[in-house]
């Protein structure tokens, strides 16, 4: 089967699924180019609420296709760097579904999503002190955000993977389900997110992202949106809310 990216929106929760089987999900330079792509189409799509990446099968992401990467290191790294930025840069609510192996690139890609959600086995490894590759500073502090410095530079310094419970107890991974139940956990939580007030998320994300110089921006955007009323009516009237504000609009 042809390596890579598969999408696809149900009830308003888009999944991106990286497909390359071959070689336990490895992303291809292909597959890097076409990530940003993909997402500024669902991003742009109201019927869009939030988004799911996953592997397919039994693996997230290995990491990157050496054998794919012809051009030199600094091209190889630009191109996961820019797919990893356009994945935190999403407007909604991101979530990375993880079963066994998340290494590498797709450790890097996990961690560029707002939640981790893994499956018992799964494991996780940042690599390229096995490469002799100098890790993003972007990257390195989003990674620092999530597990503190400690953390981060053992994996870092060690390339040693680590297994979900550790990967939870650090801050990596947000929730381990016993295997078989990630998808039903992934579904029911997915679900919760889209009937939520997409505006709040959007704040939040920035917020929590380290872009406080808007709050002139947002709380003009509540007062205009109606989110606020209804949301308050709904919880008064024991009804589930129906907020208006998008993203996408």
């Amino acid at each position: 089967m042809e390596p890579q990216l598969l999408y696809s929106v149900t009830d308003s929760v888009a999944t991106v699924v990286i497909r390359h089987p071959e070689k336990r999900n490895a992303m291809t330079a292909a597959m890097w180019r076409s990530l940003p792509p993909v997402l500024d189409t669902l991003a742009g799509d109201p019927a869009v609420r939030a988004l799911v990446l996953t592997g397919e099968g039994g693996t997230f992401c290995a990491g990157a296709d050496i054998s794919t990467l012809r051009g030199s290191p600094d091209e190889a790294q630009g191109l996961a760097v820019a797919a990893e930025e356009a994945l935190a840069a999403f407007p909604k609510p991101t979530l990375a579904a993880v079963r066994g192996h998340c290494v590498g690139g797709g450790a890097q890609l996990a961690a560029a999503c707002d939640l981790r959600f893994a499956e018992e086995g799964a494991l996780f490894g940042v690599t390229p002190a096995k490469l002799g590759i100098v890790y993003p500073a972007s990257s390195t502090r989003r990674l620092v955000s999530l597990v503190g410095p400690a953390t981060a530079k053992y994996l870092l310094f060690s390339g040693e993977l680590i297994d979900a419970g550790r990967a939870s107890r650090t801050g990596l991974v947000d929730e381990v389900l016993p295997e078989g139940e990630l998808g039903k956990r992934v579904a029911e939580f997915t679900r919760t997110l889209v009937s939520r007030s997409q505006l709040t998320q959007a704040a939040a994300k920035e917020f929590a992202d380290g872009r406080t110089d808007r709050d002139a921006h947002w709380a003009g955007q509540a007062r205009a949106s109606g989110d606020t009323a209804e949301g308050v009516a709904a919880f008064l009237e024991r009804r589930q809310p129906r907020f208006g504000w998008s993203v996408s609009t």
